[in-house]
């Protein structure tokens, strides 16, 4: 092992920028001549734009040009585009309706820009922005998924007819009507998968520059892909050309998948630059991150489950109706299918499923993937299902879940997924042991003298990242592949240079990626830098989300590690006089087996470079690069239970325990883990409890700032116990799985889980306010 390598406990070296105010973010950026963007928000959700007067604003002190939707059409600017092309059961393409970055003709939320204004500083620009006066035609809006189905609802786009994108479906039919004619049991349920804003502690930022000298545009942003951004601009938005377009993403403060896609202010700040001739920055403030970033979930399914006399599931039948708001972001089709359906057999032996998915547009912020994409919607329904059909058998929900995991692998699922291995009874049996299962009814009648209710609720989620294969995908109607890239240069003095597509938001890459490093040959952590987020310096690569980094993104590095190790390897033989077989690299040393001969790694790096004395026909140089496109999905998996405390006379509940057992695999750093779980669980248990969007029948958000839209405190969560148990990933080089994620899957399940045994029904929704708990109680009658 490395001497700071895989399993070690190492602080994030990234964190000492970051804890001292050093980071650098895309507002910290200045350039000399820059200008300040500001742009004119539709405050209607659905409505004609009838005309756009300007011109006295213009006059207005500091504002340099103000520009419309006409005009950057007239450019050549093209729409904003879905990168995932499904289509509906019928064969037919999916219904993508025009999105302009500036409206042109028609609004369809309320917070999309509809002109920009450039002027000198950010007060003016604001100023100037509110004074433009737009005249619009109000129009009926509608902003739920299923009533955008019905008859009479508000046409949104021409293109689609009845507000339907697509209806898709997956599994097999028939097979799956055959097992519910032989149930014994049917359990039904009705599951709303409330929709989320995603809150990044840094809002959205670009600063577009235009340079006439070499007809070349910078733009830094803050992106969680700065290569699939620079393609997308180039390829289909027409904003340049991609060898004259430069992307960087510099220190970037959170994403959870709200920085993957390229919205309207990246393209025109760009756009506004060569227009305006001057270099011009937008940053968001809080109120336009409600109204304009990607939102996540937003379900309503119906969901029924065979089970046969043994109490085996022997059939799953889901239907869903996915809202993905007034425009299809850029990965909005996969979320509610690829991402979603595919994993509606969790961990358990289900012969037979079948789903089918609605996708509609309703006048609300476009809906995209959002921490766990399509996971955390499926584990919901299917552990929200499992759990139910237990009560409802008289089962104890651990020994319904038991008969029915998987227990063998490979194992081929009936909805695309081959999980390669696992051990669900391990992760169970860990969470149990932990949360002291076997005691909690004596915690049950000590908090009935309380005068509470307390419940227990179980989760057994499996998620599946690291999305692969590229051919797979491609299959399926990505747009892009979903391999990643990385390059690894040894310098003369033996220090190295890691240059990754992968892109770090918080997930602590300039630590674990070092840390791979350090596990080969036995470098410090501070002999290793990671470079990424700037395509001008780093090869096109494929960026964060998905839990992508660790197996794909580091398996990419690892294969350019051993293109390095076997060159280092020849040189040292060489220098040594030894076989190549005989050559090993340990605690910085290259060494020859079972002698004192010996290099120090600095040496042999040295030795590549001079040049003086190489193996005949090498080239100098300890440079190596390497592609890695997955063989499969990672399937993390776990066990997470949660225990509360309900008030009976005013509904609040108190979580008094939550335990996660994950199986993630080999784990590169443990600390660096369990922050990612803590996060992830404070991020479900907010979805769970306290978060929800709301929007008034006109379209109007009403959750549009922090003092409606309650976000999880401290005070809110338990201390978290978390643990892991460990089957190596078969399908990359490092066994990894992904970790970033898991903790928003598995917990809201388990959350609501816990509540319904608490109160004694199972008809509660997400957010599981005071009042709404309460209103259950009152519903069942419940006492003390």
């Amino acid at each position: 092992m490395g001497i700071e390598g895989f399993g070690a406990r190492v602080l994030r070296k990234e964190d000492r920028r970051f804890i001292t105010g050093r980071g650098r973010y895309t507002d910290d950026m200045v350039v000399p001549g820059m200008k300040f963007a500001a742009f004119v928000r539709s405050p209607h959700a659905h409505a004609r734009i009838k005309s756009i007067d300007a011109e006295a604003v213009r006059e207005m002190p500091g504002v340099i040009d103000i520009l419309s939707g006409d005009q950057l059409k007239a450019d050549g600017i093209g729409n904003l585009i879905c990168g995932w092309a499904v289509s509906s059961k019928d064969g037919s393409p999916m219904k993508m309706g025009e999105w302009p970055a500036l409206a042109v003709g028609t609004v369809r939320h309320v917070g999309q820009a509809v002109a920009v204004v450039v002027a000198d500083t950010k007060l003016q620009a604001r100023d100037a922005a509110e004074a433009v006066a737009v005249d619009y035609e109000v129009l009926d809006a509608v902003v739920e998924g299923p009533s955008a189905l019905a008859d009479g609802a508000p046409q949104i786009h021409p293109e689609a007819p009845n507000n339907l994108c697509f209806d898709w479906e997956l599994g097999d039919q028939s097979a799956t009507e055959a097992a519910f004619a032989r149930a014994a049991h049917v359990t039904r349920l009705d599951i709303v998968n409330n929709r989320l804003v995603p809150n990044a502690m840094e809002p959205r930022a670009a600063l577009g520059v235009y340079d006439p000298a070499d007809d070349h545009y910078t733009v830094w942003t803050t992106s969680q892909n700065p290569h699939v951004a620079r393609l997308v601009m180039s390829a289909f938005y027409n904003v340049a050309p991609e060898h004259k377009l430069r992307v960087i993403a510099p220190d970037v403060g959170g994403g959870f998948g709200s920085k993957i896609y390229i919205y309207p202010e990246e393209i025109v700040c760009l756009w506004a630059s060569k227009r305006t001739g001057v270099p011009v920055k937008w940053t968001s403030d809080r109120s336009e991150a409600f109204l304009t970033d990607a939102h996540g979930r937003d379900h309503h399914t119906h969901v029924e489950m065979a089970i046969d006399a043994d109490h085996k599931v022997i059939g799953l039948r889901v239907g869903t109706v996915a809202n993905l708001g007034a425009y299809m972001s850029l990965f909005s089709s996969a979320t509610p299918t690829y991402l979603y359906a595919t994993l509606l057999s969790g961990q358990y032996e289900i012969p037979a499923i079948y789903a089918n998915v609605k996708a509609v547009y309703t006048n609300t912020v476009p809906v995209d993937a959002y921490r766990g994409a399509g996971r955390p919607e499926a584990t919901y329904v299917i552990e929200r299902t499992m759990e139910t059909a237990a009560r409802e058998l008289g089962l104890s929900p651990d020994e319904f879940r038991r008969r029915n995991f998987i227990q063998s692998f490979p194992h081929q699922t009936p909805v695309i997924m081959n999980y390669d291995t696992g051990d669900f009874p391990a992760t169970l049996d860990a969470a149990q042991k932990a949360a002291d299962v076997a005691g909690f009814e004596a915690r049950r009648a000590e908090a009935k003298t309380r005068g509470k209710l307390r419940g227990l609720g179980y989760s057994c989620y499996i998620e599946a990242c690291g999305i692969a294969p590229s051919k797979a995908v491609g299959s399926l109607g990505a747009g892009v592949g979903l391999w990643e890239s990385a390059e690894v240069r040894v310098n003369p003095v033996g220090t190295i240079e890691i240059l990754t597509g992968s892109h770090s938001h918080g997930q602590g890459h300039e630590t674990t990626f070092a840390q791979l490093v350090s596990e080969r040959f036995g470098l410090p952590l501070d002999n290793v830098q990671v470079i990424h987020g700037d395509t001008d310096k780093v090869q096109f690569g494929m960026g964060t989300y998905g839990s992508r980094s660790g197996a794909v993104g580091m398996s990419a590095i690892a294969k350019a590690l051993d293109k390095v190790e076997l060159k280092a390897k020849k040189i040292a033989a060489h220098l040594l006089e030894a076989s190549d077989d005989d050559i090993v690299i340990e605690n910085g040393e290259v060494k020859v087996a079972g002698t004192d001969r010996k290099l120090a790694w600095h040496e042999v790096a040295l030795g590549a470079y001079t040049g003086h004395n190489l193996p005949d026909g090498m080239e100098p140089g300890l440079k190596e690069g390497a592609f890695y496109d997955p063989q499969n999905f990672t399937f993390p998996a776990g066990c997470y239970i949660c225990e509360v405390e309900v008030d009976a006379e005013t509904g609040k509940t108190e979580i008094v325990q939550f335990v996660a057992a994950d199986d993630f695999g080999r784990i590169v750093n443990p600390m660096i883990v369990e922050g990612q779980v803590h996060g992830g669980l404070a991020q479900g248990i907010g979805q769970a409890l306290l978060e929800g969007v709301h929007y008034d029948e006109s379209g109007q958000l009403v959750t549009a700032s922090y003092n409606d839209y309650a976000m999880p405190r401290a005070w809110d969560l338990p201390m978290f116990e978390v643990l892991t148990t460990e089957t190596p990933c078969t399908t990359n080089p490092l066994g990894i799985k992904g970790c970033g994620e898991a903790g928003a899957i598995g917990s809201p399940p388990a959350v609501i889980n816990a509540i319904t045994d608490a109160i004694g029904t199972n008809e509660l929704s997400m957010p599981a306010t005071p009042e709404k708990v309460w209103r259950a109680l009152r519903s069942v009658g419940a006492a003390l």
